[in-house]
């Protein structure tokens, strides 16, 4: 139930600092919905495509740098608080960041691992000093799925992993994340508790990870763990982790594996929301429920498979916390990882 001294403002902001969404333009106006949605709901993050999914020959939020950064400028301006400005930036071919766009050109993981570290190094300097030139300040990079299945197509073959043995991933991660730190971006690890093995695309559908996962995959976060502030869930299954949830939604995966075995104390976010293995098989309501009682502190809808409303899902958390589903302690929970997020930058 809700405490009696918080206002139905105060909590909805609280809850609106708990999100990170995607928005549909290249600029800010006073009248846009996501002005309204960073001002009035202290929305928590926001994150930026260079393409529309559906449309790849149309600009979503970036252009070229000069736009860039002025977009990054006006929306942090409009926030009371920091705000996370947030990018898929790995290098390779997962790039938000084009060299056809003005970027510069970036390396992928597995291409770094075959130059080695001092060349790993200067490449991820590069990219993070870049980032922060233009205003991102949250990075959903290193990837530490581990290359184990070679027929996976959206992590080995897109080069994306940095190999099978968690020891050099974890050594090229840390390298990815010391950059990214000096250049005050915030690293995300993902996909916890581990992608590398699956075959599907959670983007797709359901994608069980039962019979193929094993435990060196919890191995980068392990190793990783006192440089970690920021880990992304996978959206798989996995009976022998939890028998009825996939990870995002998974209590015993987010809370009894990765915070009470492991011991990780930072913020957990959400892969996208949006992505089929989660919207085809459960409603919003039964996903913000889930996922924040499973020990999720960020949910993010990149509303690029599907679009969502920032006060619908604001208002759809609020009546689960007025009905007693999702405590206020949760809520208060969340906002204070954030908040300890948001001091390192």
């Amino acid at each position: 139930m809700i405490a009696k001294d918080i206002s139905e403002l105060e909590l909805k902001q609280k809850i609106g600092k708990m999100l990170i969404f995607g928005f549909n333009s290249l600029d800010i106006k006073k009248d846009d919905k996501i002005y309204k949605y960073i001002s009035k709901y202290n929305l928590g993050g926001i994150i930026l495509f260079d393409k529309f999914y559906y449309d790849r020959d149309k600009a979503k939020n970036i252009q070229n740098p000069s736009q860039l950064k002025k977009l990054t400028s006006q929306l942090q301006k409009i926030s009371k608080n920091r705000l996370l400005i947030s990018i898929d930036q790995e290098g390779g071919k997962i790039a938000r960041l084009k060299v056809k766009d003005g970027f510069n050109s970036t390396i992928s993981a597995k291409n770094l691992v075959n130059l080695g570290k001092q060349k790993a190094k200067q490449s991820y300097s590069l990219l993070s000093k870049e980032l922060q030139e233009l205003g991102i300040n949250c990075n959903f990079a290193p990837l530490v799925d581990l290359a184990l299945n070679k027929d996976n197509k959206v992590i080995y073959k897109l080069d994306r992993s940095y190999g099978d043995n968690a020891d050099e991933v974890a050594k090229f991660a840390e390298i990815f994340m010391n950059q990214l730190k000096k250049h005050k971006v915030i690293s995300c690890l993902k996909h916890f508790p581990g992608h590398g093995s699956a075959l599907g695309d959670t983007h797709e559908g359901f994608v069980d990870i039962s019979d193929s996962w094993s435990e060196m995959e919890l191995e980068p976060y392990k190793k990783l763990l006192s440089k970690i502030k920021m880990i992304m869930t996978a959206h798989v299954f996995n009976k022998n982790l939890d028998d009825k949830y996939p990870a995002t939604l998974s209590y015993k995966t987010n809370t009894n594996i990765l915070r009470e075995s492991i011991g990780y104390d930072g913020v957990i976010l959400s892969d996208d929301l949006q992505m089929k293995a989660i919207e085809s098989h459960y409603t919003k309501q039964e996903a913000i429920k889930l996922s924040i009682n499973s020990g999720v502190d960020m949910l993010m809808y990149c509303n690029q498979l599907s679009n969502d409303d920032v006060l619908d899902i604001i208002n759809l958390t609020y009546f689960l916390v007025k009905n007693g589903e999702i405590s206020i302690n949760r809520i208060e929970e969340a906002n204070k990882r954030i908040d300890k997020l948001l001091g390192e930058i």
